[in-house]
């Protein structure tokens, strides 16, 4: 592609894109989108196209577009104290007041927040806390880690070791020591096709069972995952899964940490993912919907067994040596507040189960039967189809045809935007929480048109 414009040869020119075909881009071989504003569930772009954003930026736009109430709480934070740090006993009344409207919101047994700015930095922040809590309590040797694979918990060292997906890992390295990984609760693809899905929740309790007798229960600190696995996939578990793993946890002292960068603040239809599910977390990592991505923020959100103990271990050894220069910054803060106070106001929990579960019967009914799609789930505002080569046989296409990248380039033509998920031909959706049935059917309608231009 060739072009003389000045802003497109500047992005190619020094521009590091993250999650990019790098040399593609810099060649000019694919397009680059310079998006100029947004209201609702649409954004648009320089070229005057407007177009329905059906996956909310990265599942983080929950509020939607052009939220002047977010807009003005940043700006007015802004004037009055744009910067001033958290540590040693600091803090701003943005940032004090986030704290309780988070545990006002959170489930049950959970104490105090910590925050950073992106997902992947509070993740790392809860295995630092899981070491040190160990190490107080004397447990040196309880330090390992177990996450899901198809899991995703950032891009770091150590939140990219979590991560399950082998293009985190590839060429970085990665997973490092002492991150391991049990099987994902993805039914469909589950080895053994004869096994119903009560069979397949305790087979994944019983590889996670067998995983820590492996390794040595004394060596097993905590388990991450996500309610509803997202990148991976966007898979919800099968009946009874979590309440299945929470035993094993149980058996062996292990914490559960419940990673709800995508599923907090309300894409469920619940508040948190957590509740949804019935999970007993003794961490929650929260992110994206927590100011709606119009500014950058996370939380550690730390339970009552684990404060107690981080507390002893700062009488025991002083001030707890961890802290970023940003964390609680307050223009965030400021966006955090505003963000779920309009999520109160314009009720978006309740409809995100309700147009939610709109977009999924309508998913089904356009396109359950169509002979390349092997399943559409979903839960609350979060979508996807999965496409395979042979229904009857489960057989998936080869990844070299681009079967899902293909029909979402399609869709953007038509005006919408999902998410080709890695590994696998997954077409994605989680729209702003603010997405109504008429937007919805059109997400839905530009769909099954894509799928079936691609594919017959």
């Amino acid at each position: 592609m060739l072009t003389n414009d000045q802003l497109d040869h500047w992005d190619r020119e020094n521009f590091f894109h993250p999650s990019t075909h790098l040399a593609q881009h810099a060649r000019g071989e694919t397009p680059t989108r310079i998006v100029t504003g947004g209201s609702g569930v649409y954004i648009e772009d320089r070229d005057g196209n407007r177009l329905l954003d059906a996956f909310a930026g990265l599942y983080c736009v929950n509020a939607g577009y052009g939220r002047t109430e977010i807009s003005d709480a940043i700006a007015e934070q802004a004037r009055e104290m744009a910067y001033y740090h958290a540590y040693v006993g600091h803090g701003t009344e943005a940032s004090i007041t986030l704290s309780k409207m988070i545990l006002d919101r959170a489930p049950a047994g959970m104490s105090k927040v910590y925050f950073g700015l992106g997902g992947s930095d509070a993740n790392e922040t809860n295995i630092k806390l899981v070491w040190y809590y160990n190490n107080i309590l004397g447990r040196p040797e309880k330090k390992k880690i177990i996450s899901r694979w198809r899991g995703y918990h950032g891009s770091g060292l150590m939140t990219g070791s979590l991560t399950g997906l082998a293009s985190f890992h590839n060429k970085f390295d990665l997973p490092l020591s002492p991150i391991l990984h049990t099987e994902a609760p993805y039914y469909l693809r589950r080895k053994d096709k004869a096994m119903s899905e009560a069979d397949f929740v305790a087979h994944c309790a019983n590889e996670l069972e067998a995983l820590i007798q492996r390794e040595g229960p004394d060596t097993i600190a905590a388990f991450i995952g996500e309610p509803v696995l997202g990148t991976g996939g966007i898979v919800p578990p099968p009946a009874g899964y979590w309440q299945a793993i929470q035993q094993v946890l149980d058996r062996h002292d292990i914490l559960l940490i419940v990673d709800e960068v995508v599923t907090g603040f309300g894409r469920l239809g619940t508040m948190m993912g957590s509740d949804h599910y019935g999970m007993r977390p003794d961490i929650i990592t929260i992110a994206k919907g927590l100011t709606s991505a119009y500014a950058p923020l996370s939380g550690s959100i730390i339970g009552d067994r684990v404060w107690e103990v981080l507390m002893r271990g700062t009488d025991e050894n002083g001030p707890i040596g961890h802290g970023w220069t940003y964390s609680a910054h307050p223009i965030c803060a400021a966006a955090g507040v505003a963000n779920l106070k309009l999520i109160d106001t314009l009720g978006l929990v309740n409809n995100a189960g309700e147009t939610g579960a709109y977009l999924n019967a309508r998913m089904a009914e356009a396109l359950g039967d169509h002979p390349n799609v092997a399943e559409i789930r979903g839960e609350g505002m979060l979508c996807a189809v999965e496409l395979v080569k042979d229904r009857d046989t489960t057989t998936f296409f080869d990844a070299d045809e681009k079967v899902a990248p293909r029909i979402v380039a399609e869709m953007v033509k038509l005006g919408v935007i999902a998410r080709a998920m890695p590994q696998g031909d997954i077409i994605g959706f989680a729209p702003p929480l603010c997405l109504t049935r008429e937007e919805a059917d059109i997400v839905v309608d530009k769909t099954a048109q894509a799928t079936r231009a691609i594919l017959g």
